[in-house]
């Protein structure tokens, strides 16, 4: 028996080439339709609707179903029922719409399926990717001893930058090489300080990496939710006086709750005095160091030991897409692995650049090609244009949430995310108040108005504007804050 699966892969033939641009047609068509009316924002489906949906659709029939009609089958159930993320009023959080240079270069990313990590799977990818590296090197201030690697985001760089930091630790203090010989008996010790606006991703790494959460030393912050260098003189006291090795300083350049940036400069200082690795999470606030007006937030990041910066969020590319930079590369090779049958040694004798050698990820896409044609297409001046006009925006609408004795600001906005809720008239207390600010944060979404966050601060229920877009104007934030405001009324009555 002779099988043909000519048509089935782009692979030239003429059924392939029909029936790639037929369907990659009729998607477009649906996706154009789909962003044609950014109103409303959600389709108001409920979870349960949407599973009893999904759930009507068999994952694998015995005989297979026409694409067109699977297509179609997309855009009804699921791309239907869809944040529509270009939307001025899609604030929930920090997920950007993406440019169309990374959109184009999605085209080219997933049919030629490049795989990152060994040079004769991606040869021009390969080096494309580190010829990006070292220009975000670069303009991060680091100089040519250092590099790095597109990774799938923030939480990924954060673990990178934590496992480094304790490899580099053990070896250090006790001549231990972790990658062969494991964890020594004393890294229970081993203590990371950071601020307790920290991502929570920090916990999560040293829970993989076997150091467990409550390695983390968590500092206080000032008054900008900042953290307090005070606070970290007393936490590094109480590491002291119960023998305990702090290994590690996280700083933060862009909380996700406040946008607040930590006082880095001040902190790299610290690192070097008290010989500890400082890796700053850069995943929100990295972006800035493009804008002329606020790049010096970010002042002291070219001093950390890593850095991790994320491309979804304010460099608006989709998911995912993100870097982890590192100052000395010669720390790369605290994780190096060699594999005979993908990245041998002689490679490295031959100058074969495998970027496996400094992954955790051996599988890896070809994001760097969406960030090379987004930066090249837009240019500097424009990319700061948007990420300063934002900042912009987020003052305003502050300002104009502080007028308004119905609503109660959180702190002024460092960035462009901002914490504010409904108070009323000063006659509803608690749980109350969070009961409402609960609902009309859930129905302003159901009614596909907009998408906006929700937190807590001091035990209080918090709504969220997390302002990327830059075709949100003011215009688009009074519309919501008087519609959450009918709504409470509505609640409260």
């Amino acid at each position: 028996m002779t099988n043909n699966f000519t048509g089935w892969f782009l692979d030239g033939s003429e059924i392939s080439v029909n029936s790639y641009n037929y369907n990659t047609n009729l998607a477009n068509q649906l996706l154009l339709q789909h962003f044609a009316d950014l109103e409303p924002i959600y389709s108001g489906a409920s979870p349960a609707q949407i599973a009893a949906n999904i759930a009507q659709l068999e994952i694998c029939p015995e005989q297979g179903i026409e694409l067109s009609t699977i297509v179609q089958e997309v855009e009804q159930y699921i791309l239907q029922n869809s944040i529509k993320v270009s939307a001025p009023l899609c604030i929930a959080h920090l997920h950007c719409p993406p440019l169309i240079p990374n959109l184009i270069a999605e085209t080219f990313i997933s049919p030629t399926n490049q795989s990152l990590d060994s040079w004769d799977q991606g040869p021009a990818a390969t080096l494309l990717e580190q010829h990006v590296i070292n220009w975000l090197c670069n303009i991060f201030g680091y100089d040519t001893q250092a590099d790095g690697v597109f990774t799938s985001g923030g939480t990924l760089s954060n673990l990178m930058g934590l496992m480094l930091a304790r490899n580099h630790a053990a070896k250090k203090h006790f001549a231990v090489d972790v990658w062969q010989q494991g964890l020594p008996a004393e890294a229970n010790l081993f203590r990371v300080l950071c601020s307790e606006e920290t991502h929570f991703s920090v916990q999560q790494s040293l829970a993989l990496i076997g150091m467990g959460m409550n390695a983390v030393i968590p500092v206080a912050t000032d008054k900008y939710k900042r953290l307090s260098m005070l606070a970290l003189d007393t936490a590094f006291e109480h590491c002291e006086q119960n023998n305990l090795l702090p290994i590690a300083i996280v700083g933060t350049a862009g909380s996700t709750n406040f946008g607040s940036i930590d006082p880095l400069l001040k902190l790299a200082q610290y690192a070097k005095q008290h010989d500890v690795w400082l890796h700053v999470d850069a995943a929100y606030g990295g972006a800035f160091i493009l804008s002329e007006k606020y790049c010096d937030l970010l002042q002291g990041i070219e001093l950390a030991n890593s850095i991790t910066v994320d491309f979804h969020k304010q460099f608006y590319q989709s998911i995912s897409c993100g870097v982890f930079l590192l100052k000395d590369r010669s720390n790369f090779d605290l994780i190096k692995l060699h594999a005979d049958y993908l990245n041998p040694e002689s490679d490295e004798i031959n100058d074969i650049p495998n970027l496996v050698n400094k992954s955790l990820q051996t599988t890896k896409r070809f994001d760097a090609l969406k960030l090379f044609m987004s930066l090249r297409n837009l240019g500097r001046k424009t990319f700061a244009t948007m990420i300063d006009s934002t900042v912009l925006l987020a003052q305003q609408i502050a300002f104009e949430i502080e007028q308004d004795s119905q609503l109660q600001l959180a702190i002024k906005p460092q960035l462009n995310t901002l914490l504010f809720r409904y108070i009323g008239d000063n006659k509803l207390h608690d749980p109350e108040l969070d009961i409402i600010n609960e609902k009309i944060c859930q129905k302003i979404l159901m009614d596909g108005i907009a998408n906006i966050g929700k937190t807590r601060l001091n035990s209080k229920v918090y709504l969220k504007f997390t302002l990327l877009n830059p075709n949100t104007k003011i215009e688009n934030l009074r519309k919501v804050l008087n519609v959450l405001k009918q709504y409470a009324s509505i609640e409260v009555l």
